[in-house]
């Protein structure tokens, strides 16, 4: 027990002694005088309690009442606790201009979504991205402000691992990044970048390889049309002329094959394509199977496996181009009499395409950037094999304009499997009506 309260209890103590000891002295009735000083004390309660109610209402805006004992305590403690209290919110309220200040003079738009999907909070920035209005905006769900489609699907889906490109919805020509973060009770920190400039130099770099590649065609179809023909007359040239003909061949063919793949990655990120078409795979993977056993020369084993026979909704030739790339690098980094294994199967309402070999095996750090343009994860063994470096990237955009995803594992040394994944969606039966 503190000693305010200890205090009291003897006050209390003294007052009752005092009441029963002149009750009895003076009129002969302790009782009632006890009852007196009771009730005498109880109305002191209550207008000590009355005054503090008076005084935490108007806050401080008045003096703080003067009491005795326990009331004096309580009235001295609630005003420290009041002070101290108007100092940790002005602390706040200075961090919190702070932020506001800072979040102000960023270039990019910052945005908090509550759990809702209604606005709490915006920066300059997104005022002028997103045409948002204070405080009109505040509380208005931000799909009803941001009414682009993708934004909502993207917004609803909770998906936010990948950022959404989108263009403003008061400026085509802006493009923006959103990036969500959830945090608290789901509610969003939603950052967005102006990228228009990162857009406009992909679209430069897409126009500048589709464009070079088809230049380069006719002038290098000149080139091998005149090597060929003077690699038929090589009788009549001078024997040393033989070998160079033969090498600006092979590199007139690689050039050829480069330019092939270039054209293709054109097509696959302009979206130059026809309909899509149920494509029968079984026919597809056994023409595979036949080209790279070609290529092999009898000097691998290839086996084929096929556990559904299943039409997959997509394009002939970007299959075929990504199907090839797999299997033919799979034969060119086995060693001669080694082992390539093609499995298509069906697991979990998916479509896998493997293709399995016991040859050489990739580094583990190599393995995230594989699908990069032109990277190498060993340039001596590309070259010589003739590999352009685009095989990979190839493959990683046909299944993404299948809705699919490539999964690669490997070991050094005792092989690789890589792995085209297709949604469920993408699948039928050979055997149902009307495939």
């Amino acid at each position: 027990m503190t000693p305010v309260w200890r205090r009291e209890l003897r006050r209390i103590l003294y007052l009752l002694i005092l009441a029963v000891g002149c009750g009895y002295y003076y009129f002969g009735k302790p009782l009632e005088a006890l009852c007196l000083m009771m009730g005498i004390y109880i109305s002191w309660q209550w207008l000590q309690l009355y005054r503090l109610h008076r005084w935490l209402d108007q806050g401080q805006t008045t003096v703080l009442p003067r009491t005795l004992g326990i009331w004096g305590s309580i009235f001295t403690e609630n005003q420290r606790l009041q002070q101290s209290s108007i100092k940790h919110q002005q602390r706040l309220q200075a961090i919190i201009n702070r932020i506001q200040d800072s979040t102000a003079a960023l270039q990019d738009s910052v945005l908090m979504v509550d759990a809702t999907g209604a606005l709490e909070f915006w920066n300059q920035a997104a005022q002028n991205y997103l045409g948002l209005r204070s405080p009109v905006d505040i509380g208005q769900p931000i799909t009803n402000l941001i009414r682009t489609p993708e934004f909502k699907a993207y917004f609803d889906k909770a998906d936010y691992r990948e950022p959404l490109t989108i263009r403003s919805p008061i400026n085509p020509r802006i493009y923006l990044q959103f990036n969500i973060t959830l945090f608290g009770r789901k509610d969003r920190l939603i950052l967005v970048h102006d990228v228009t400039r990162l857009k406009q130099l992909e679209e430069m770099r897409k126009d500048f390889v589709a464009n070079v590649s088809h230049e380069l065609r006719t002038p290098l179809t000149v080139i091998s049309g005149y090597v060929e023909t003077m690699q038929a007359a090589s009788e009549m040239l001078p024997p040393r002329w033989g070998r160079m003909l033969q090498q600006m061949s092979e590199q007139s063919h690689r050039m050829e094959n480069l330019l092939k793949d270039l054209l293709m990655l054109s097509r696959l990120e302009t979206g130059e394509n026809e309909q899509a078409q149920p494509v029968a795979l079984q026919p597809l993977l056994e023409a595979i199977r036949r080209d790279a056993a070609s290529l092999s020369s009898n000097k691998h084993t290839l086996s084929l496996s096929i556990d559904h026979d299943q039409k997959l909704m997509g394009f002939y030739n970007e299959l075929r181009s990504a199907f090839s790339n797999l299997v033919f690098n799979a034969v060119k980094y086995t060693p001669e009499g080694g082992h390539v294994k093609l499995h298509w199967y069906s697991e979990g309402g998916k479509g896998y395409f493997s293709v399995t070999d016991n040859g050489i095996g990739i580094a583990h750090h190599h393995i995230p950037r594989l699908t990069e343009r032109f990277y190498r994860a060993d340039p001596s063994r590309s070259i010589a094999t003739g590999g352009t470096g685009l095989g990979l990237a190839i493959v990683k955009h046909v299944l993404l304009h299948h809705d699919g995803e490539l999964q690669i594992s490997s070991e050094e040394g005792k092989g690789s499997t890589f792995t085209c994944v297709f949604p469920g969606s993408r699948l039928s039966d050979t055997s149902a009506p009307g495939q």
